[in-house]
């Protein structure tokens, strides 16, 4: 091959590369410029994405809020996955309810669970509920359950302490 023929050969191809290269490069910024297309462009800003709500955290000591008498009430121990309600009069705390709970995972405000009992520790306790569930119900930052005793039926409203 003829070295002056491929030299200018060699300079088209190597122009009509620096040309691409030229054109490639100044694409980007004509469609940044473009109004329309700002939301398509990758330099946009990403989207927000919602990020899903937290599960009500319920661990912690719970007061009962309507005790008939100050010195007799209930309270409640909670862990992630446990509930424990206790009786309190005066100088003395008995155990009433042992059993599981289940708080959703979506985020929500409001919600009832039937916890079930742990006889482990109930079967023992002289003042424990023996049923084998509990329904309690979770709301305005409130948990609230039924007790009956001798023979009268009460709701228990407890707040976080």
């Amino acid at each position: 091959m003829n070295t002056a023929a491929a030299k200018p050969v060699a300079a088209i191809a190597l122009l009509a590369l620096l040309g691409l290269g030229t054109v490639s490069c100044s694409a980007p910024s004509d469609s940044t410029t473009s109004s329309d297309s700002k939301s398509d462009s990758p330099s946009a800003a990403p989207e927000e994405v919602e990020e899903a709500p937290e599960p009500v955290d319920l661990t912690g000591e719970w007061k009962q809020s309507n005790p008939n008498d100050p010195e007799s009430f209930q309270s409640a121990t909670i862990t992630a996955d446990t509930i424990e309600v206790y009786w309190n009069a005066t100088d003395t705390k008995s155990l009433y309810w042992a059993g599981t709970i289940e708080v959703p995972e979506d985020g929500s405000t409001s919600f009832t669970w039937d916890s079930v009992n742990d006889t482990t520790k109930t079967d023992s306790a002289m003042l424990a509920s023996s049923d084998p569930t509990k329904t309690f119900t979770y709301a305005d930052g409130e948990i609230s359950y039924e007790v009956t005793a001798l023979g009268t039926t009460v709701t228990v409203r407890l707040a976080q302490q």
